[in-house]
């Protein structure tokens, strides 16, 4: 008996054509494959190790792998910075799993450095001539200043700096402070001063003291002040947190739902409810991981002096640190601007959206904004930037699916990485687009800075008008001015103008803006729609 001749086979034979389109087909879909290159950093610090490995094609960087180990080395310096043999094996330990992820990235596209407990240790060639055979890979001790210079790199790429920025990254056994002018660092500094030496030293045993509070604060004013001046002499526009402690307490304030940028008060807020407890291991804060615990009083105690020392009015989460300074030190053409404009043009490929489109709603969405803004007096130019992306992104939920577009598309920014945007940014961008159509959830600005809470529910109001104007999806560009839109204000009651003619050769915009209007009632705002006569020549 001969061999059973499938339908599929009969098919492809009696058809030589369909054969080499299915071939075609099959081997069309290898060039879909993404070439590029890999890279790594290993960042040995004082309390954690780091490993990130990041994905690079077509000049977009992707994370792909992110290893954080706590293997607290500085709390293994005795009294002569010896390091000890339990210190020293938790860190080999540690970077034996990081060997295993490296394999396979060329070593030139890998860089390993250590930080301070490694810059201190007096045998500290002992660890790295282990470390290095772990490896297989040549580690480098960076100096403090060298330090500065990378965490600034890392921000600089992965956040939204403006003017005169201040960059604070409190680490395990030192903190480095710098001010800088956009993606250059002007003037920085590390001082020996971390949360994991600051425990020993000020927390011993784990006792939490009022006392013990005031002593470490005290302690880090009196490290920060021979320093100080050369930062005094510029004024700041922005001050980012990276990583460790403002990280935690920026979890800490969201989850006891405040959302606005840590400040002074809230800072000694948190040192109130610290002295509550009497150890470390008592201390139980709504939001604060447990992995922090046993740190965070100390980190929160330098914290407190750096911003009396430098008169930080409020501080935003940075994007990155060290590992990604490290990253994009390694990545020589990554060009240093327009990483918003990066990050948009990454999620319009990445989600599908239609480029004219987003582009047509945010042209009228500004343009409203302008109205609003020339009449209300209270906008930004931050504030036009979120609603930029907010009305370039307001259709990335749809590539789950149509029906509720918008809170997949909230879900999906709340969790997905927009570099050259704070956190406090994203969600913001989130709140807005999450808000962009269907019933409107006025409680999404609540928890923000009061400055910016009405300032969002107005950028929502105008990119759901925008939306709606453009439902047709017909393109046209110049439509405030085929249209005629004027926005007039009265507090909350808000008119929109729009030409006879062409609402009513638009009747399904025309009826979309009537159930927006009812929409806006719910919410207890006011919309009216009105025409007017195109005046003739």
């Amino acid at each position: 008996m001969g061999n059973p001749i499938s339908a599929a086979s009969l098919d492809l034979k009696d058809n030589p054509k369909k054969t080499n389109k299915k071939i075609m087909r099959h081997q069309d879909l290898t060039t879909l494959q993404p070439q590029g290159e890999y890279f790594a950093a290993v960042d040995m610090g004082s309390n954690s190790f780091h490993l990130v490995v990041v994905h690079v094609v077509n000049g977009n960087v992707q994370v792909v792998s992110k290893v954080k180990q706590k293997v607290q080395l500085a709390a293994g310096l005795d009294a002569h910075n010896i390091l000890s043999k339990d210190a020293m094996q938790r860190g080999w330990d540690c970077l034996h799993t990081f060997a295993d992820r490296l394999k396979d990235i060329p070593a030139s596209n890998i860089k390993v450095v250590a930080t301070a407990t490694l810059r201190l240790a007096g045998n500290a060639q002992q660890f790295v001539l282990q470390a290095e055979q772990i490896l297989e890979h040549k580690i480098t001790i960076i100096s403090g200043l060298e330090e500065a210079e990378e965490i600034y790199r890392g921000v600089a790429f992965t956040s939204a700096t403006k003017g005169n920025t201040l960059v604070i990254d409190i680490g395990g056994a030192s903190t480095e402070v710098v001010l800088g002018r956009d993606a250059i660092p002007i003037h920085l500094h590390s001082f020996d001063m971390g949360c994991v030496t600051f425990t020993e030293q000020f927390f011993p045993n784990g006792t939490i003291s009022e006392d013990a509070f005031a002593q470490a604060i005290e302690s880090a004013k009196k490290m920060i002040l021979p320093h100080l001046a050369p930062f005094k002499c510029f004024d700041l526009d922005l001050c980012l947190g990276a990583s460790g402690t403002p990280q935690a307490i920026i979890e800490i304030l969201q989850e006891q739902g405040n959302k606005d940028a840590i400040r002074l008060n809230y800072l000694h807020e948190l040192r109130r409810q610290c002295t509550l407890y009497n150890n470390l291991q008592e201390l139980k804060i709504i939001g604060l991981a447990e992995s922090r615990q046993a740190i965070f009083p100390s980190g929160l105690a330098i914290l407190i002096a750096l911003f009396e020392s430098f008169d930080i009015d409020s501080m935003n989460l940075a994007g990155g640190a060290l590992r990604e300074g490290l990253i994009y030190g390694m990545i020589d053409d990554q060009p240093l601007d327009d990483r918003r404009n990066q990050t948009i043009t990454r999620c319009i490929k990445q989600f599908h959206i239609q480029p004219l489109q987003a582009q047509q709603v945010a042209h009228t969405a500004l343009s409203l904004y302008q109205q609003f803004c020339e009449q209300s007096q209270i906008c930004s130019l931050d504030s036009r930037t979120l609603l930029h992306t907010a009305a370039m992104l307001h259709e990335i939920g749809m590539h789950i699916g149509y029906k509720n577009q918008h809170a997949h598309a909230q879900y999906i920014l709340m969790h997905h990485d927009l570099a050259g945007f704070t956190k406090l940014q994203k969600e913001c961008i989130a709140a807005i687009v999450g808000n962009h159509k269907g019933d409107i959830t006025v409680s999404c600005s609540e928890g923000f800075p009061e400055s910016l809470s009405k300032d969002i529910l107005a950028m929502i109001r105008v990119l759901r008008i925008a939306a709606i104007l453009h439902i047709k999806r017909n393109h046209m560009p110049n439509l405030p001015n085929e249209a005629n839109i004027k926005l007039l204000l009265d507090e909350d009651n808000w008119t929109i103008k729009l030409d006879q003619t062409w609402l009513s050769n638009n009747k399904l915009v025309q009826a979309e803006l009537a159930n927006e209007a009812w929409l806006q009632h719910k919410a207890k705002w006011h919309l009216a729609i009105e025409t007017t006569k195109t005046e003739s020549v």
